[in-house]
């Protein structure tokens, strides 16, 4: 499965959709990356002079690429994916260590620490250019087949 199937995939749509490349996968990580778009809507109140990418969107990023593409993926590796997937999103805990600003490039680093019962829990790191850490955490979600 390549990066832009896996992308094509993706429950999302500009400019709520935070995945630009998907540069490695397999079962148990993946590494994606997205750069921010200094016209994305929530710049201009983020603040007012001096425009900062909020940690909801961080954390949404992280997701997008540590969570939902990697379920994407096992569940193709398994042959369990069907056209319509829901995912919900059911528990993050994500320390913040410096600010992304417009039109930074970060990278997300994700790990496996299990799948069971379409749940699926990682450990997910996201870095900017200069591999500063940005932010750490733990996120799961949920992933269901529509019937």
């Amino acid at each position: 499965m390549t990066s832009k199937e896996i992308i094509a995939l993706l429950p999302y749509q500009y400019p709520f959709l935070f995945v630009d490349d998907i540069c490695t996968v397999d079962e148990n990580a993946i590494t994606g990356t997205y750069t921010y778009d200094r016209h994305l809507p929530f710049y201009e109140g983020h603040f007012k002079a001096n425009p900062v990418t909020p940690g909801v969107i961080l954390t949404e990023t992280m997701a997008q690429i540590g969570l939902v593409a990697l379920g994407i993926y096992m569940m193709y590796k398994t042959g369990e994916l069907q056209k319509n997937v829901q995912i919900a999103f059911t528990s993050a805990n994500v320390d913040f260590y410096i600010p992304v600003y417009p039109e930074e490039k970060v990278t997300v680093k994700s790990v496996k620490e299990y799948f069971r019962f379409n749940k699926l829990k990682c450990n997910v790191e996201m870095y900017n250019e200069n591999k500063e850490l940005v932010s750490r955490g733990t996120l799961a979600g949920m992933i269901k087949q529509n019937q």
